[in-house]
């Protein structure tokens, strides 16, 4: 296994397909990619908290991105959420306002394998359907650089904070997630 960065382009084959897509449209709009970078790693330590600890990358660094659904009036409403390793996402108060949904919930696993396209443990906000907003907790955008999924889960993706307010559809929230107590 490396854990050598390189731009996300150069290795093609760690990408899931609609990651790749993403990257390349990105690239065509003028975004500069070559900031979102990826690393190989084993597929077995694609869960963040196996992952910090195989690797010592720090928790904070780390981003989550969940696949929440809702409905309302009978039309179904979904997002992807990124939040930091160390927090959770508010479900039930923050992301169901922001869907404006009287309830939400995490989307089941098959659903948002199918839907995405990618690789569970491997769900990433770069590629996902382009109908899905990404919320993302304002906290990810102050990190120096964080590490998402890649779409698969051999793999990782590096890339500024900050870009997370860049994808297309992204939309910053203040109060997205909550800290998780330590220990």
């Amino acid at each position: 296994m490396s854990t050598d960065w390189v731009p996300a382009l150069d290795r093609p084959d760690l990408l899931a397909v609609p990651v790749l897509h993403a990257l390349r449209s990105m690239q065509d709009a003028g975004t500069d990619v070559d900031r979102v970078e990826v690393t190989e790693i084993d597929p077995d330590q694609a869960d963040t908290a196996v992952l910090v600890e195989a690797t010592g990358w720090a928790m904070e660094d780390m981003a989550n991105c969940i696949v929440i659904s809702g409905s309302r009036a009978g039309e179904e409403r979904v997002c992807a959420a990124l939040v930091l390793g160390h927090t959770r996402a508010d479900v039930n108060t923050t992301i169901r306002k922001t869907l404006d949904v009287r309830k939400c919930s995490f989307m089941p696993m098959d659903a948002a394998v199918e839907r995405t396209g990618m690789e569970y443990g491997g769900i990433t906000p770069v590629g996902r359907p382009d109908d899905w907003p990404v919320l993302v907790d304002a906290r990810v955008t102050g990190r120096e650089y964080i590490v998402i999924g890649s779409g698969v889960r051999r793999s990782k993706l590096r890339l500024p904070g900050a870009m997370a307010a860049e994808l297309p559809g992204a939309r910053v929230v203040d109060g997205l997630a909550v800290e998780v107590p330590a220990g």
